[in-house]
């Protein structure tokens, strides 16, 4: 039953995330594209951003503990690699995950009856604001993932952290987002960028492996670092 309300938990945070978190974006690419109050496209960075990040806070303190608020499968391998996690967890993590993932882009699409603007599906190339490259979109991809990785397996990692870790995690998810917007509209996130492209199709379907492969890869490489620089205490 435990197992249950985590899953419940995760399905919950991640939906709520593509929700606002694509939502937003999807709001200022219609303004972007003259429907309502033009705004600059460095200001509507920001916003969407701050959106990412501030629902990273409100679902660490209303799930977190419960499922500990991974809502993100690339943060679930990162912690079932450094150990904090069973195989078990993880595949019922990231089947929520990616259910609700789906639910709420099924929610956005509903809301905003059509994708004139898209559903925050994540690009590169042509449909990219700098047109990002192949090669680029994963570096970019594997880079963030790994920074926002890191820093939660770190923020998690001691006690005296966990009245403040939401709020950092938060604010690392707004930082790699003003950076990554511009050149992917930042995954970081598997499930985040699934749910929008299968609502989506044509080239937001064809070039989510990125998304996926990108995030997890950083995830990884985030999580053996991560134990390669903890002390070792038999030699303590």
């Amino acid at each position: 039953m435990e197992s249950i309300r985590k899953y419940i938990a995760e399905f919950i945070g991640t939906a709520v995330l593509v929700i606002f978190g694509c939502g937003s974006a999807v709001v200022a690419n219609a303004m972007l594209s003259g429907q309502g109050v033009v705004v600059p496209l460095s200001f509507s960075t920001l916003a969407i951003a701050i959106a990412f990040g501030l629902v990273i806070v409100a679902m660490a303190y209303s799930v977190g503990n419960v499922s500990g608020c991974h809502i993100n499968p690339a943060v679930s391998l990162g912690m079932l690699i450094a150990g904090k996690m069973s195989i078990t967890d993880f595949i019922g993590y990231v089947i929520s995950q990616v259910l609700g993932g789906i639910a709420g882009a099924a929610i956005l699409m509903g809301v905003l009856g059509g994708t004139a603007y898209g559903l925050g599906a994540n690009a590169y190339g042509e449909s990219s604001a700098m047109g990002t490259s192949l090669t680029q979109a994963l570096l970019v991809e594997i880079i963030l993932t790994f920074v926002f990785v890191f820093v939660i397996l770190g923020v998690t990692s001691k006690e005296k952290y966990s009245s403040v870790s939401g709020i950092v995690i938060g604010l690392t998810l707004t930082l790699v987002h003003i950076f990554g917007i511009p050149f992917t509209g930042t995954s970081v996130n598997p499930a985040r960028s699934l749910g929008p492209a299968l609502f989506m199709g044509g080239e937001s379907l064809t070039q989510v492996w990125v998304f996926i492969v990108a995030p997890l890869i950083g995830a990884a490489i985030a999580a053996i670092l991560f134990m390669l620089l903890q002390p070792n205490k038999k030699n303590q």
